[in-house]
């Protein structure tokens, strides 16, 4: 499972990105970020509260590509400033 967080707004990035790479499909969830004044000096951006929380399952395979996809698109350094981290899934049911 990749998940990828990002400004509000750019959840489509993320998702167009992911597709270009090989994942088929992902679900947006709505959030608000906590960070702090010290998170926005030390990164030297401007931290926007409202972010969309994008989670795509993919397989294993593929997973880095993916990675490296939004990274490009969507990371740190772009205007939807997001991040994305993976974590294993042992068991998935409704998908064929």
């Amino acid at each position: 499972m990749i998940f990828c967080i990002v400004n509000a707004g750019f959840s489509d990035l993320v998702m167009d990105a992911a597709r270009e790479a090989g994942a088929r499909g992902g679900t947006v969830i709505h959030g608000r970020g906590t960070a702090n004044k010290e998170a926005e000096e030390k990164f030297n951006i401007p931290i926007q509260p409202d972010k969309e929380v994008v989670m795509i399952l993919v397989s294993s395979e593929i997973k880095d590509n993916v990675l490296k996809a939004l990274n490009l698109a969507v990371g740190l350094d772009t205007d939807g400033q997001g991040i994305a981290f993976s974590m294993p899934v042992d068991r998935v049911i409704g998908i064929k």
